[in-house]
């Protein structure tokens, strides 16, 4: 059973990996920024460093300098401890050390580099000075002075290059400080996304959570409408486990076995007082489950407790439970006890019915019989009654008296009408048992042609030489039917129109057509003559039916049954609508051409 939409459980899909790639914004990406934030922080504080570093290096470097030169200028003056001899002795090395020292602070910077080879060209030579002012008094050494102080000026180098490296410091203290408030900034921005995010995880866990209690509801809802569907289907249902324990079942199976609503069914044997008790569908129940065959429409007798015969049509399929991983058996059960006890009634009278078949064929057979003897039998003595009264009527000739010319006219007239009884009662038996032949029929022309026969008959028809016929046709389609039964319709029909307007000094006679809502076609023969009482129109169409006098209108009755019967048997049907002295409308329908029905017997 397909679960209604709002029972179906929400898509999660991309809910989750959503979910997950928040949690790695909240944790990761901050956690990276910030780390990030503090390796540049921690490389722009060494960068500050370093160059403290430098200054404190070139520094330590013009003061070792400048107390090697007072040195040489206490020792030049005669005085001086023998710290301040070995100073001067051992300048070369404490000065290339922190030579060496700076040189190698500043190996990034290329322009530093190139200053502290000149000074360390200088310092080489100014050292050479140095001991020599060290090593003559004090009076002689004014020269060297000059020398030291004009020629080798080393603390303009020196302080271009502290100045350098104070131009460096503020870049990287600014810089340090650029980083620590992007560092804060970022830790507060990082905070506050971390909240944001957290408030929308907060927000689609209870939106998640939200959905999963509605779909639960939704599935206990449609879990709910499903079991009162199950208990509400009038078709017994029963669910069975691999051992034919009842799982399940509706309270139709309950009503089928007279089951108590709070009866607890166990296994199948126990219903119906041993009625499951038959190894053969036993067998077939366990195969379903077994080997997941079908069993379809098989049928299975019970006997009940009051001993009645009942018949089951049983269906069982094999079943997957979504909350059970072993398979069940779902059957439906229809009592057909009813429908068998009616198809046994129908065998029956079928077979009663083709008695009467036989019966109604021999009848047949015996009307065709009839009718050769009414077609050849009785045509025989009609000829001898019609051939001798003229006979008689001829040797008479003058002789005859007005008496005896009438009876023998009488005596003619009547024995014409019978033969045309005949003939009519002839073709309207074979309109009722001859096939139809089926064909396209031009409705148009078979008018046309049947009106041409007519106006010529008309004309030669004593009496009638100076009536006036007024046509109007209308636009008539092409249809699929028998065409020798149709022109019969057209000539029976207009015929009569012909024949009822006789009496007005100009016939109007009508024939138009139109489609129905369903396709089917309306036809109508309309006319101005006598019309009819429409209270007798139900006689209308029967066989010698008929509601003028003879003298009136000359006719065997028989025209309009033909029409009804021809019609008929192409499925359509046909009425009048008239009043007296005002004309009269025949109506006729026919199916649309290709659902007409190829053959049809109607008595």
């Amino acid at each position: 059973m397909q679960l209604p939409k709002d029972a179906r459980l929400p898509r999660w899909e991309w809910q989750l990996p959503l979910l997950g790639l928040a949690i790695l914004l909240i944790v990761v990406v901050p956690a990276a920024l910030l780390q990030r934030l503090a390796s540049q922080a921690h490389a722009a504080n060494e960068a500050v460093t370093h160059s403290y570093q430098v200054g404190a290096a070139v520094r330590s470097l013009r003061v070792e300098l400048r107390e090697i030169e007072q040195s040489a200028m206490i020792i030049s003056m005669g005085s001086g401890t023998q710290r301040t001899r070995d100073r001067v002795r051992n300048s070369d090395a404490a000065l290339g050390k922190l030579m060496q020292d700076v040189i190698g602070l500043t190996e990034d910077n290329t322009a530093q580099q190139v200053r502290l080879g000149q000074l360390k060209e200088l310092i080489g030579r100014r050292l050479s000075v140095i001991r020599r002012i060290a090593q003559t008094p004090a009076a002689e050494a004014k020269p060297l002075l000059q020398e030291l102080v004009l020629e080798l000026p080393v603390w303009p180098l020196l302080d271009e290059i502290l100045a350098t490296e104070q131009v460096l410091l503020a870049e990287r203290k600014q810089d340090a400080e650029r980083q620590y408030r992007q560092a804060v900034w970022l830790r507060w921005g990082a905070t506050a996304v971390q909240v944001l995010l957290l408030a929308l995880v907060l927000y689609m866990l209870r939106r998640l959570m939200s959905q999963r209690l509605q779909a639960e509801r939704a599935s206990l809802r449609a879990s709910a409408r499903a079991m009162a569907v199950l208990q509400t289907v009038r078709e017994p249902i029963v669910l069975l486990d691999a051992n034919q324990q009842v799982i399940m079942h509706n309270a139709a199976f309950s009503e089928l076995y007279g089951l108590d609503k709070d009866t607890t069914v166990h296994a199948l044997d126990e219903v119906g007082e041993g009625a499951w008790k038959d190894p053969v569908i036993r067998q077939r129940l366990a195969d379903v489950l077994a080997r997941g065959r079908e069993l379809w429409d098989f049928e299975h007798e019970q006997r009940t407790a009051a001993g009645l015969l009942r018949t089951l049509l049983i269906n069982a399929r094999l079943m997957v439970l979504p909350d059970k991983d072993d398979g069940v058996v779902l059957m439906t059960l229809s009592d057909i006890s009813v429908q068998k006890a009616t198809q046994q009634r129908i065998t029956d009278l079928n077979r009663q019915l083709e008695g009467k078949v036989d019966q109604v064929s021999d009848v047949n057979r015996e009307l065709e019989a009839f009718s050769y003897s009414v077609s050849h039998d009785l045509r025989a003595p009609l000829r001898h009654v019609a051939g001798f009264s003229d006979k008689l009527r001829r040797h008479l000739g003058e002789d005859a008296d007005e008496k005896s010319s009438h009876y023998l006219k009488v005596i003619g007239d009547s024995a014409k009408r019978m033969s045309e009884l005949i003939d009519d009662l002839l073709v309207y038996s074979r309109l009722g048992r001859s096939a139809l032949r089926l064909q396209a029929v031009d409705m148009q022309s078979l008018v046309e042609e049947t009106r041409s026969m007519l106006d010529a008959n008309a004309r030669n028809e004593p009496g009638h030489e100076s009536q006036r016929i007024e046509w109007k046709i209308g636009s008539l389609p092409m249809l699929v039917a028998d065409q020798n039964m149709m022109r019969q319709v057209w000539q029976n029909l207009l015929g009569n129109a012909i024949k009822y307007s006789g009496k007005r000094p100009v016939a109007v006679i009508e024939v138009g057509h139109e489609l129905d809502a369903d396709g089917s076609h309306h036809f109508s023969v309309r006319d101005n003559g006598a019309g009819f009482d429409m209270e007798y129109a139900g006689k209308l169409f029967g066989v010698f039916q008929r509601l003028h006098k003879p003298s009136d209108y000359a006719g065997t009755g028989i025209g309009l049954a033909s029409v009804r019967r021809v019609l008929t048997r192409h499925g359509g049907r046909i009425w009048a609508e008239a009043a007296v002295d005002q004309g009269a409308t025949f109506h006729f329908v026919i199916p649309p051409a290709l659902d007409a029905p190829t053959s049809h017997e109607y008595p």
